[in-house]
């Protein structure tokens, strides 16, 4: 029986098989998990933010794209595997709220999934599958048997990627 670890907001989790990793509530954030089909090793970080270059010194580096991504990585490879086999998926990226203005900084939900994007891009993992947008938040559950993503949504059922 797989481990059920939880990975709360802002934070990041790696585990090797067996072991599902699991966040609640994505809403504008995502989450952000990587598989090695090799080692069967899961990572996910739950990511609120694009960019750290707002951040002060001594900021939680989980809480941003840039800066969670490449920490979930270093600790992939901590535990033993290697870049080259790392798969990404993303999931979440909503816009919760509907804003009378069109102005770009309100759209954080879009704005981290280009960021989570371009972040895995920089470092030549791809990104296999992604459910992202919307106005609804997600739950989701990595599975090192296989590297599935089970997405759980209120009102639009559970979709795997």
């Amino acid at each position: 029986m797989a481990e059920l670890i939880k990975v709360g907001m802002a934070e990041l989790k790696v585990a090797r098989h067996p072991a599902i990793l699991t966040t609640l509530g994505l809403g504008s954030c995502i989450g952000i998990a990587l598989y090695d089909s090799r080692t069967k090793n899961i990572g996910l970080v739950h990511i609120m933010l694009p960019s750290s270059s707002i951040a002060t010194a001594g900021m939680n580096r989980a809480k941003f794209a840039d800066t969670g991504i490449q920490d979930l990585v270093q600790e992939m490879v901590r535990i033993g595997s290697d870049i080259r086999n790392i798969v990404a998926k993303i999931a979440g990226g909503a816009q919760m709220f509907a804003f009378a203005t069109q102005n770009e900084t309100m759209k954080i939900g879009q704005r981290n999934a280009e960021a989570s994007r371009a972040v895995l891009a920089s470092l030549n993992i791809p990104l296999v599958a992604e459910d992202t947008g919307g106005n609804y938040g997600r739950t989701i559950e990595l599975s090192s048997e296989d590297g599935t993503l089970k997405v759980k949504t209120i009102g639009f059922g559970i979709k795997y990627l």
